[in-house]
């Protein structure tokens, strides 16, 4: 997975804020010891003058010198532990202070990431996506045909196994997929289930409402005008999935048209995935956007048409006939 620029530097900002942190416990537990504990500073300091006297010696050519060092830091960590023990501190006291002490607060360890730094990347993520909270909700796991019956359970099966295949192979697989049909048949639902399944391997997934999208993009187009290519677009064009939820209730002007097509154009040449949904039949979608948008689109996605019940509306109709009764 590869993390935009600015979600990397995000996640190693805070490794340099911990180091901070944790080097400022160290000073400060150090400090606090040479405050308490008679003697263990002088100790301390005739660490680092007979290191300076072992290494002019050894400058000098004296083949004993670096063995007498060892030897003399060892004992004399011992006599600082001793001092530690005796005055009701743990022997490790001053040890330096990692939250990770595998990767000692890198990230990273011969060269690759460390498992903290994969989980900052996952945590990332699903706080950058906008899903954090949807997803718990809203899962594979949580899916459910009890709405579904006829033609239209087969069609909502078939469209679920090709969710279900689009996660599992979303790393090795480039694929984009087009959700149309009509109003509450569970289009959203998957499009946040395959983001779950994305995002807990550790994939990078931006979601937008089409209004949100289009508003950003008429935001962003002023600012690019100003201050060169925003961080935004460099997101939208590089994260590993994009969602588009609802294309069709947005307001959009040949301006905003023009940059929606460069960032489906965009991400079509870098390869990288998108799920698009929309309420509009397929004749409708075509006669409200550009034919180059269309075009675009018909040849690059698969199209999954889901029908039958509104679902929120069946989830909410119990309730009025509890109420009522």
């Amino acid at each position: 997975m590869a993390l935009t620029v600015s979600q990397y530097n995000l996640i190693m900002r805070g490794y340099e804020e911990r180091q901070t942190r944790n080097r400022h416990l160290h000073e400060k537990r150090l400090r606090h010891i040479y405050d308490t504990v008679e003697g263990y500073q002088a100790l301390d300091e005739s660490v680092a003058s007979y290191s300076v006297a072992q290494g002019k010696k050894m400058l000098a050519g004296d083949a004993s010198a670096l063995e007498q060092l060892r030897q003399r830091l060892s004992e004399l960590a011992g006599r600082r532990a001793s001092l530690l023990i005796q005055n009701g501190y743990p022997e490790n006291f001053l040890q330096p202070v990692f939250d990770c002490p595998d990767c000692r607060d890198t990230g990273y360890i011969d060269g690759q990431k460390c498992h903290c730094f994969r989980q900052a990347e996952i945590s990332l993520l699903y706080e950058q996506s906008n899903l954090k909270q949807v997803l718990d909700r809203e899962n594979f796991d949580t899916l459910s045909y009890r709405w579904f019956e006829g033609e239209a359970l087969a069609s909502y099966r078939q469209t679920v196994e090709k969710c279900k295949k689009f996660a599992l192979n979303f790393e090795t697989i480039y694929q984009n997929l087009f959700f149309y049909g009509t109003v509450g048949t569970g289009k959203t639902f998957l499009s946040n289930c395959i983001a779950k399944e994305c995002l807990d391997r550790g994939c990078s997934v931006l979601y937008f409402s089409a209004a949100g999208l289009f508003d950003t993009l008429s935001r962003s187009a002023r600012l690019r005008e100003q201050n060169g290519l925003t961080a935004l677009y460099g997101d939208l064009f590089s994260c590993d999935l994009l969602i588009i939820d609802d294309l069709g209730t947005e307001t959009a002007s040949a301006l905003t048209l023009s940059h929606f097509f460069t960032c489906i154009n965009e991400r079509l040449l870098r390869k990288k995935s998108m799920i698009i949904s929309t309420n509009l039949s397929l004749e409708d979608f075509r006669d409200r956007y550009q034919d180059r948008i269309f075009s675009r689109i018909a040849s690059s996605f698969e199209f999954c048409k889901l029908t039958g019940p509104d679902i929120r509306m069946c989830k909410k109709l119990p309730k009025t006939l509890s109420q009522k009764e």
